[in-house]
């Protein structure tokens, strides 16, 4: 017995930097019987890549579930308990109808309606007199380019008289040569 301890001991100093081997028996302190360690299987990248994704894909849909509906939850959330009324989404004050209010709006809406008929009355003579003034503009410009066309015509049509060409001269006779 004292060989088995003394092995388990040696053994036991190797693994405690390490993990024991896979079927190895441990021995707990203070129990007379040993058990056998269950087989472990390698650690797969998969998975543990597979965990982290629905982690983190839960958390989105968490966060946009909270922008999309947190005032209803908080609303829930401070209706389920007092102490939490805090969480509430703060609503503003509902103004009750007042009838001489409503029949003043009323009339300031008409008001508004009869001014704006008068502008609206306003702009249209404002346009007519742009389209007056426009037709004017264009029926003076049209007098003036037919003017200027018919004066360039008649000068063209109009032969200018020809300057009268001195005669040709007769040249002089060249100079005698000197033998």
């Amino acid at each position: 017995m004292s060989y088995a301890l003394s092995s388990l001991q040696s053994k036991s100093a190797q693994w405690a930097d390490e993990e024991p081997p896979v079927g190895a028996t441990v021995r707990r302190r203070g129990a007379n019987a040993e058990w056998p360690l269950p087989p472990r299987e390698p650690v797969q990248v998969g998975r543990v890549l597979a965990r982290f994704l629905m982690t983190f894909c839960v958390g989105v849909a968490a966060t946009l579930a909270w922008q999309s509906y947190g005032d209803a939850a908080r609303e829930m959330i401070a209706r389920s308990s007092p102490r939490l009324a805090w969480l509430a989404p703060a609503t503003a004050p509902v103004a009750q109808a007042d009838p001489a209010a409503l029949s003043s709006d009323q009339e300031e809406l008409k008001a508004i309606s009869f001014s704006l008929a008068g502008v609206r009355q306003r702009v249209d003579q404002i346009a007519a007199q742009l389209a007056a003034g426009q037709e004017q503009m264009t029926g003076d410009i049209t007098t003036k380019l037919n003017a200027a066309e018919q004066d360039i015509l008649d000068k063209i049509s109009v032969p200018q008289p020809q300057p009268t060409v001195a005669p040709a001269r007769k040249p002089a006779p060249p100079p005698p040569l000197a033998r």
